[in-house]
């Protein structure tokens, strides 16, 4: 393991000012690779959330406001200047925050400034509609106007990209926001806000509040001037949130996981689609709400696709998030590792045959939330772990014969994020795409996201719509503007 750095406080962000809890407590954050303290975040409380909140709506109604929407853009591409120069600096933080393997960090956050340039570009380029209404004497328009104040509560596994894909397009439509990061990843989100500052942005445009969701994210949701809460993160937090947004009658953006089945038929390039299926399930020790977690082979296939896969999950180096021989970290929390734990067990005492479980050799870190890739086969459609979300590197394989079998099975699910398929006949490819019941389905690729194209989930994995041009329409309200003339 690398070296323990020592242990710093890392105030919020409120107002454009650093800002400590108004409570006087703090929480230590844990480097899942050792389970050691190595920073410490505020626990804010109800007080916190108070300043958050009018600090935000100052600036929607006042210095932001003012800007034109080319002055907001470039401030965006200012804030994307700032993130390219720090991308290594953040890595190293998730790396240490959340176990992140330092290599797939590296390749987020090389992307992430180009995700502020697209949302920065299209700020100035939200044109409303003139509408030739049935009746003379009168002219008719609408306007794009902001919601106002966007709550945004991120989850651990990738916190600031995943924050980035609230902000940026909630930023491009005008409103402001408060970003509740989770009290288990909340280190990169805060140096983030550093740098919203020094790109110059009005004071109370982005803040950030960190603490415990009972405490400050409910306290966030029900207040007055937070206008619209999108939430990324597992269904019961997601149905906590909504239930009380809606008490409220605030609208919201819900991403909540999913059980992803990536099809691969017996005419699929198998060298590829092995690789990118290993790269789906693995990547982030699985802890991804795309994890294509439900493999199903086609029976000609089955046998050479499954040793395939098998060594190249045996050649998967789990290790030091900081190193960069390391493909997999260990799991974030320590609870979601005995969740993790729990699925295992109820896999073998249901029946599921364990194919293939990374052994702990001499190089297998012996601390830390460290679990090597699974593999199941003998897997029936009732088990729980074909059924649940384990956010782990546990994957479950499954045969079938007909495209209807696959895809019956596919969509036998209460999820429906994200979905695979691969296949060398077009004709097949464009059929299925249709039947799938997913938000983002991939074909011979997969866990590709680009801020240009909207990311969602059908089914209980959410509603509404992350990057491309919808993510922006989300957090814009439209007025119907009525003007009679003689």
């Amino acid at each position: 393991m690398s070296e323990q750095i020592e242990v710093v406080r890392f105030p919020m962000q409120i107002g454009g000012k650093a800002h400590n809890p108004c409570g006087g407590e703090w929480i230590g954050s844990l480097n899942p690779a050792t389970e050691e303290v190595w920073a410490m975040i505020p626990r804010a409380g109800a007080e916190d959330a108070e300043m958050a909140a009018a600090a935000a709506h100052e600036a929607l109604r006042g210095a932001w406001a003012k800007l034109t929407p080319t002055q907001r853009g470039a401030l965006m591409f200012r804030l994307a200047d700032l993130l390219e120069r720090d991308a290594e600096l953040l890595a190293q933080l998730d790396a240490r925050d959340n176990g992140k393997p330092i290599s797939e960090l590296r390749k987020q956050y090389a992307y992430l400034p180009q995700h502020w340039r697209y949302f920065g570009g299209l700020v100035d380029k939200l044109e409303a509609q003139v509408i030739p209404v049935d009746r003379n004497g009168v002219f008719n328009f609408t306007r794009h106007e902001p919601v106002g104040v966007v709550l945004a509560i991120t989850p651990w596994n990738s916190p600031l990209v995943i924050a980035s894909w609230k902000i940026a397009p909630a930023l491009a439509a005008g409103c402001t926001t408060i970003v509740k990061p989770s009290e288990h990843a909340s280190i990169s989100t805060l140096h983030f806000a550093k740098l919203v500052a020094e790109a110059g942005f009005p004071a109370g445009v982005v803040n950030v509040v960190t603490g415990y969701g009972h405490e400050v994210g409910e306290a966030l949701v029900a207040h007055a001037k937070v206008a619209k809460v999108s939430f990324t993160g597992g269904e019961a937090g997601g149905r906590a949130v909504s239930t009380l947004a809606a008490k409220h009658l605030k609208p919201t953006v819900m991403e909540l996981g999913g059980k992803s089945p990536v099809i691969v038929f017996d005419d699929a390039d198998l060298d590829r689609a092995v690789s990118t299926v290993a790269a789906g399930i693995f990547s982030s020790s699985g802890q991804s709400c795309v994890a294509g977690s439900r493999l199903l082979l086609q029976a000609g296939i089955y046998d050479e696709f499954l040793r395939r896969l098998i060594d190249r999950a045996r050649a998967i180096v789990v290790g030091d998030p900081l190193s960069a021989e390391t493909a997999m970290g260990p799991i974030t929390t320590r609870a979601q590792f005995e969740t993790i734990q729990s699925h295992l067990f109820d896999a073998h005492e249901q029946g599921a045959i364990c194919a293939f479980k990374g052994d702990r050799s001499s190089s297998f870190p012996t601390g830390g939330l460290f679990l090597p890739p699974h593999i199941f086969t003998g897997v029936t459609p009732l088990m729980r772990v074909w059924r649940e979300e384990v956010f782990g590197p546990v994957l479950a394989v499954m045969r079938f014969e007909t495209e209807a079998e696959a895809v019956a099975i596919a969509n036998d699910s209460p999820f429906g994020l994200a979905a695979g398929l691969w296949t060398r006949d077009l004709d097949r490819a464009l059929r299925l795409h249709k039947e799938l019941e997913a938000g983002t389905v991939w074909i011979n690729s997969y866990r590709g996201v680009s801020s240009m194209t909207p990311l969602g989930g059908f089914k209980r994995s959410g509603f509404g719509r992350e990057n491309g041009q919808e993510a922006v329409r989300e957090f814009l309200q439209t007025k119907s503007v009525w003007m009679e003339y003689q």
